[in-house]
């Protein structure tokens, strides 16, 4: 039984002829400790995805579920990273993350929620930087804050959102680390939302590639094969590394690219076959373009020019 499911769900946008169908027939299950990440074009609906799985936007047709139980709102089962850092720059790096445990776990001493907060701001290297306030932490450091925060709740679920596409690429190699390092040791529940197919590769379990809008839907699961830990230099010349990001990236440039017809789809629970002999390098790892639509509104976006995984 999946643990995190969305069946059926989808969500639109504006009255009428102003109205934009941002997603249709979504059908995702997500099972207890699996990290799946969702990579798409800019502007199809991505954050409109996981925000309603955050309970912060409500689903138009469909349902989602927790263990077996309705979202209908946020809730402290989900953990929440932003695109921004979403911190009060009044406060501290220590205080953000302790008003969060304060909240979630108002009946503990006050000692064990100072224990608690650091804790966490030191499983994510921030101990000798807790009373330093957001305006002078780097944004690196900032969205470790953040990523502390979520953890420190202790939900079952935690949702990304593209956390990681403000930060330069050596910040960002260092915060996909961390994650990668905080996962293996808490095999927490995570739902990832990324443009960046390589990070996905890096980071999770499964690849679930969203279509362009509007009516966006979610392609067929890739299972990566790559053995963990994983090693950046290493997969770029690893075989399972490349008929991954191909197979992924060959459906957002063929059939993910195509306006989407709405229909009937089956619950993302299977994963795609990599074929043995893998195709030739796509010339692609990301897709850009504007920020994803949360008001009535289709976007495409761009497919962008080809790298490696940063070293």
């Amino acid at each position: 039984m999946a643990f995190l499911e969305m069946k059926n769900v989808g969500k639109g946008f504006g009255d009428k002829r102003d109205r934009a169908e941002i997603l249709a027939d979504i059908n995702l299950e997500v099972a207890k400790g699996e990290f799946v990440a969702i990579v798409g074009y800019s502007g199809a609906g991505k954050s409109t995805l996981v925000n309603m799985l955050a309970g912060l936007t409500a689903p138009d047709s469909g349902t989602i579920t927790v263990d077996g139980k309705p979202v209908t709102g946020p809730g402290s089962d989900r953990g929440m990273v932003f695109q921004n850092y979403s911190l009060l720059p009044w406060l501290t790096a220590f205080e953000n993350v302790y008003l969060a445990v304060d909240q979630t776990f108002s009946s503990w001493s006050v000692e064990k929620k100072r224990e608690h907060t650091t804790k966490y701001l030191a499983m994510v290297n921030l101990g000798p930087a807790h009373h330093k306030k957001p305006a002078e932490l780097s944004g690196g450091m900032r969205q470790r804050v953040a990523v502390a925060r979520a953890l420190a709740m202790e939900s079952e679920v935690l949702l990304m959102d593209e956390p990681l596409g403000a930060l330069d690429a050596l910040t960002r190699a260092t915060i996909q680390d961390e994650i990668a390092r905080i996962w293996a040791e808490t095999h927490k529940t995570i739902v990832l939302i990324t443009n960046d197919v390589d990070e996905g590769i890096l980071l999770a379990d499964r690849i679930i590639p969203l279509s362009v809008g509007p009516a966006a839907t979610l392609g067929p699961a890739v299972k990566v094969t790559v053995p963990r830990p994983r090693d950046r230099k290493a997969m770029n010349h690893d075989a399972g590394f490349k008929a991954v990001r191909n197979q992924v990236i060959e459906y957002l440039l063929g059939p993910g690219k195509r306006r989407p017809q709405p229909g009937p789809s089956s619950p993302n629970t299977t994963t795609s076959p990599i074929a043995k002999s893998a195709p030739a390098a796509t010339p692609a790892t990301s897709v850009a373009g504007s920020s994803d639509v949360t008001a009535p509104q289709a976007a495409t976006g761009a497919v962008s020019a080809p790298r490696e995984v940063a070293a």
